[in-house]
């Protein structure tokens, strides 16, 4: 069986160059998924649109998502994935440059799994990663599918 994808909703191509660095270096080795807006990321996960040809039910391991998006703004795709039975117990790490408390707030009342600001240094940001793929991708023991 093959390693769970990991979704990436970045709209900055310099971060997700990082985020792809990163994950190399610290040799996470699922495939890196990328959407560049909001809408796009919920067309993957819910398989509309152009993604109507994807199995629903295969969702990511973990969906690192950023708050200022365009189209749909992260905290929306959030609260969308919170109301679906597919997709309620998807871990949804926020991963943004955000410094605003009301945004963090937001994000754990809508039931984010984690927060983490994007640090600038990119060996933090490495370690940040890197950690968060060892937690989300090895140590965490995912709910099972919905039925």
């Amino acid at each position: 069986m093959r390693d769970k994808a990991i979704l990436l909703v970045e709209d900055n191509s310099s971060d997700v160059d990082l985020t792809r660095r990163a994950l190399e270096k610290r040799r996470i080795g699922n495939d890196l998924v990328v959407v560049e807006d909001g809408q796009e990321a919920l067309d993957y996960l819910f398989a509309q649109g152009p993604y109507a040809h994807r199995d629903p039910t295969d969702l990511p391991s973990v969906v690192l998502l950023d708050i200022n998006l365009p189209k749909v703004d992260g905290l929306s795709v959030l609260r969308r994935i919170r109301e679906n039975a597919l997709t309620a117990l998807l871990p949804v790490i926020m991963l943004t440059t955000s410094q605003e408390e009301q945004d963090l707030l937001a994000s754990y009342r809508l039931h984010a799994n984690s927060y983490i600001r994007k640090p600038v240094d990119f060996l933090q940001f490495v370690d940040a990663v890197g950690q968060l793929g060892m937690y989300w991708l090895v140590l965490n023991e995912s709910a099972p599918a919905a039925r």
